[in-house]
């Protein structure tokens, strides 16, 4: 059952982004809709590797106890990795949204110099 809910709570979140990155127009409201939908992804990691009743992989009490459940780990550094390129990335995002800023005036990427309208 609750597994079920962060699921949802997965795909609303995406789609939350999806229809943000569609709609909106300026860059700082794109940088953030798409810091959803790299929260989301790391969110379905997270439900993907949860196991009920399961530790941490610290194997420092393993020999102690015999029917002993854990989490696999790699969903986990993959996450921390993605953490870290996704800050890296919306650093590099709002870099590029302050200089863009600053030669255009503008955050609207349908006013930015160069983009003509193609109706």
């Amino acid at each position: 059952m609750l597994a079920n809910i962060l699921y949802i709570t997965v795909l609303f979140l995406f789609l939350l982004s999806l229809m943000a990155i569609i709609y909106k127009r300026n860059l700082i409201k794109l940088v953030i809709a798409l810091n959803i939908a790299e929260s989301s992804v790391n969110l379905f990691f997270i439900v993907l590797a949860y196991k009920p009743e399961s530790m941490a992989p610290i194997f420092t009490l393993a020999p102690a106890i015999e029917d002993l459940r854990m989490v696999l780990p790699a969903p986990q550094a993959l996450i921390l990795t993605n953490i870290v390129i996704g800050f890296a990335t919306t650093a590099l995002m709002l870099v590029l949204a302050v200089m863009t800023y600053g030669k255009n005036q503008t955050l609207d990427v349908r006013r930015l110099k160069g983009v003509e309208e193609h109706d």
